[in-house]
C-alpha cells in the first residue's frame, strides 16, 4: 500500500465517522444551494475535516472540494466530494459515499452505510473487499445493463439506447460506476456531473479495465458529463448518443 493510498483511506475513515453519525438524524440541517441542490451539515463537516487533515499532514498540497471550492497555487491536488448522492443521504437512503482522489493517481470511494469501499492506484489495479475488480466482457448493447443517474437532461438518443439495452436501471451517482468496475453493470450515462463527482470513479473504472469519457468521447473527468463502460461497448454507445 502506497503512502498516498494509506492517507486517502484514513481520510475516508474520518469521513465515514461523520456521515454515519448524522445519517438518519431527525435534526439534520439541510439547506438548498444556489444550483437548487441540497447540502447538509454533514457535507460541510466532512469537507472541513478532510481539508484540516490535508493542510496539517500534507502541506503544499491543494484541495478542490464541492462545498468549499478550490485552493489557489501550485502543487498536487486532492479532489473531494464529501457526500456524493446528498439527495439520498438527506432522505435516509443508504446509497451515498465520500469520493476522494489525488489527481488521477489515487482514488477512494467509501460508502459506509452499505459497508463498502473501493480504491485504486494508477497502474496497480482497483480493489474492493480484498479482491481485484474487473469489468464485464459483454460485447452487445442488447445484452448490457445500462445505468443512469437521472432522466433530467437526457434526450431521445439516450432513451433509444436504453431501450436497446437488456436492463436499463436508474442506480446513479457513484454507485453505478462501482458496479461497472465490479462487472455487474456494462454502461453508465450521466448528463451532468462535476470533476469531484467523477475524478475518483474514473480512476477506479479505468484500473478495473473500463473506460470513462465525457459524452463527446473526450478522455476527461471535468467535461461536465460522463459515459463509462467496460470498454468493449464504448464506441458504439458514443455513436448511439451522438448520432
Amino acid at each position: 500500500m502506497t503512502p498516498d493510498l494509506e492517507f486517502a483511506l484514513s481520510l475516508a475513515d474520518d469521513a465515514d465517522a461523520i456521515t454515519l453519525s448524522r445519517f438518519g438524524a431527525r435534526d439534520l440541517r439541510v439547506e438548498t444551494k444556489p444550483d437548487l441542490t441540497p447540502v447538509s451539515e454533514a457535507d460541510r463537516a466532512v469537507e472541513e475535516r478532510l481539508r484540516e487533515r490535508i493542510a496539517a499532514e500534507r502541506p503544499g498540497e491543494r484541495v478542490l472540494g464541492e462545498e468549499l471550492g478550490a485552493d489557489e497555487g501550485e502543487g498536487e491536488r486532492w479532489i473531494l466530494d464529501p457526500i456524493d448522492a446528498t439527495k439520498n443521504y438527506v432522505r435516509g437512503i443508504p446509497i451515498f459515499a465520500t469520493l476522494i482522489a489525488l489527481e488521477d493517481r489515487v482514488a477512494v470511494v467509501s460508502a459506509p452505510a452499505l459497508g463498502k469501499r473501493w480504491w485504486a492506484v494508477r497502474g496497480h489495479g482497483a480493489v474492493a473487499d480484498g479482491r481485484s475488480l474487473r469489468v464485464s466482457k459483454v460485447e452487445r448493447i442488447e445484452n448490457a445493463v445500462l445505468t443512469f443517474t437521472s432522466l433530467h437532461g437526457m434526450n431521445e438518443r439516450f432513451l433509444a439506447l436504453a431501450e436497446r439495452s437488456w436492463a436499463p436501471r436508474g442506480f446513479g451517482d457513484f454507485w453505478q460506476y462501482m458496479l461497472l468496475a465490479e462487472g455487474a453493470v456494462d454502461i453508465c450515462v450521466e448528463s451532468a456531473a462535476n470533476l469531484w463527482d467523477l475524478a475518483a470513479p474514473k480512476l477506479i473504472v479505468e484500473e478495473a479495465g473500463g473506460r470513462l469519457t465525457d459524452l463527446s468521447g473526450a478522455d476527461r473527468a471535468d467535461g461536465g458529463s460522463a459515459l463509462a463502460s467496460n470498454g468493449l461497448l464504448h464506441d458504439e454507445a458514443l455513436s448511439a448518443l451522438n448520432g
